[in-house]
């Protein structure tokens, strides 16, 4: 199955992708804000989940109800 974000399109790696909600990361004091952009996501064999550097957070895996490409 192909990865999706909140809307249902389909996202390929390199692509960009907003947040759609206020998330707070594990093991920071940091919180990635609603309509933070990220680019050069990475996919994972999980459908449910990307890789990206958001910021100043590098390694950060995220669930894809969370994002819409932009």
């Amino acid at each position: 199955m192909p990865t999706k974000d909140s809307n249902g399109t389909a996202l390929a790696d390199g692509d960009s992708v907003q947040v759609i909600k206020d998330l707070k990361v594990k093991g920071t004091s940091s919180t990635l804000k609603r309509g933070t952009l990220i680019k050069n996501i990475r996919l994972t064999d999980d459908e449910a989940l990307i890789e990206c550097n958001a910021e100043k957070i590098k390694g950060l895996v995220l669930r894809t109800e969370f994002l819409k490409k932009v």
